[in-house]
């Protein structure tokens, strides 16, 4: 505040009441233009602590925010509304990436049915890895550990038709050993779960490489939200109203 003071020439009080008009508005709507001709977008949301959860919807070729909405989690319904509000823009994509959250990719299918939905590769992996430990404690989870590794260098028909083998292959050797682990045990939940995140997301996992428009990855919205809380935090003091205009006006300007 010393800072805006001084370039301003403003008393505090001023700016306070400056800042407090604009984030006591709406900002403008996005250009129809802009929403008509977004094709491939990304979806991801993230949390601010207990507060809530801010979701964006963006054009991936030309890297606008097409939606942003304040939501207290992602959910189906709020996914649902925000992804109907974008198709009666206009909107009709031909495919969205996102993170897999079941109840998210529900929603958005039933608002685009016949669009290709492309997992998040990259929450792929980090998930699995999560599940498979930095240290597996048996055979079966170093080598699934060694296949989410390599996830990410997939770039061609080949690799992926490696990777499918490799893990079937994976599957048939080790499936007996999995079985006969304790039910309770670390081991037995921790490569069961990471079996079936690969098994229930490979037929949506390979788009990308039938069309190059296609993301493989929400990359670039976790970028954005990286920025967006570097600066949040300097507006800690805000009241909840406020901190999601704040947020609003946040994504409006990223498109400008």
């Amino acid at each position: 505040m010393r800072q805006l003071k001084k370039l301003s020439g403003h008393s505090a009080q001023k700016l306070y009441r400056i800042i407090n008009y604009w984030l006591s508005q709406q900002p403008p709507d996005i250009s129809r233009n802009i929403l008509t001709r977004a094709r491939y977008l990304l979806f991801d949301g993230t949390y601010f602590g207990k507060h809530g959860c801010l979701v964006i919807f963006i054009d991936v070729i030309h890297k606008k925010i097409l939606h942003s909405q304040y939501t207290q989690r992602e959910g189906y319904e709020p996914t649902y509304h925000s992804a109907l509000y974008l198709k009666e823009q206009g909107v009709h994509p031909v495919a969205i990436t996102l993170d897999g959250h079941k109840a998210v990719t529900a929603a958005i299918t039933d608002v685009w049915p016949k669009m290709f939905t492309q997992r998040c590769l990259f929450h792929i992996q980090r998930q699995g890895l999560s599940w498979i430990r930095t240290y597996p404690r048996t055979e079966a989870g170093r080598q699934l550990k060694q296949l989410l590794l390599g996830i990410m260098a997939i770039h061609t028909h080949a690799q992926k038709d490696d990777f499918i083998n490799t893990f079937r292959c994976w599957h048939k050797k080790f499936k007996t050993f999995i079985r006969g682990l304790p039910r309770n045990s670390i081991a037995n939940k921790d490569l069961k779960r990471t079996m079936a995140l690969i098994t229930h997301a490979l037929p949506e996992m390979f788009y990308y490489l039938d069309d190059s428009k296609i993301a493989p990855t929400t990359n670039f919205v976790e970028g954005f939200y990286s920025q967006l809380k570097h600066h949040y935090q300097r507006h800690k003091g805000l009241t909840k109203d406020h901190q999601q205009s704040y947020l609003r006006w946040y994504c409006y300007f990223q498109n400008q």
